[in-house]
């Protein structure tokens, strides 16, 4: 498997939760909405021979907002609904810790990466991981991956001027960046 890449989940293919779902995370599937064009982008990558992992925090679970049996049914249901529109994910990776408990497999950590890699037998350096946050740029930078910010989450073109780790490249979207990914293999 040569052709992968690492995707964050809220923000980039469902619309992130903050500030209008409760707890600003998503706890039930009524509160997963796929941005635009997010499934059609995805099936772009499959098309153009690119497995997709999907590597997300989701400290919800810690914090006690919904369980990992929840999570798991999100998961199986955002699966589903893209394997349905002809598209498929390698695999999904979910930190569920917070920041406090310091693991390692949190974002900006490697750890999920890591994971990743062992898993599926790749290595990672040199691919790329689109992300809409501070911490999915930091995380690709520390694993060498090309870092894809794009804007349809929770960050602001303005907070990158601020960034100590600064994306690679800009997008409005999903859709964008890939055809830019697919552009560039």
């Amino acid at each position: 498997m040569s052709k992968v890449i690492f995707i964050d989940r809220d923000g980039v293919i469902n619309r992130d939760p903050g500030g209008w779902t409760e707890h600003s995370y998503v706890t039930r599937w009524e509160d997963f909405i796929f941005m635009p064009n997010a499934i059609s982008a995805l099936k772009r990558l499959n098309e153009s021979g690119f497995e997709i992992v999907v590597i997300s925090n989701q400290a919800g679970v810690s914090k006690r907002y919904y369980t990992k049996k929840m999570l798991g049914e999100i998961n199986k249901k955002m699966i589903e609904k893209i394997k349905k529109n002809g598209a498929k994910i390698k695999k999904v990776y979910y930190c569920t810790h917070q920041r406090s408990d310091n693991c390692g497999c949190r974002k900006p950590k490697i750890g999920l990466f890591k994971q990743a890699e062992k898993d599926l037998g790749v290595r990672a350096s040199g691919k790329f991981m689109i992300g809409d946050g501070k911490m999915d740029i930091e995380a690709a930078r520390s694993m060498g991956l090309k870092a894809i910010l794009v804007l349809s989450g929770k960050t602001d073109l303005e907070e990158v001027d601020s960034w100590k780790f600064k994306p690679d490249f800009i997008f409005k979207d999903l859709a964008e960046a890939v055809e830019f990914v697919i552009g560039e293999t």
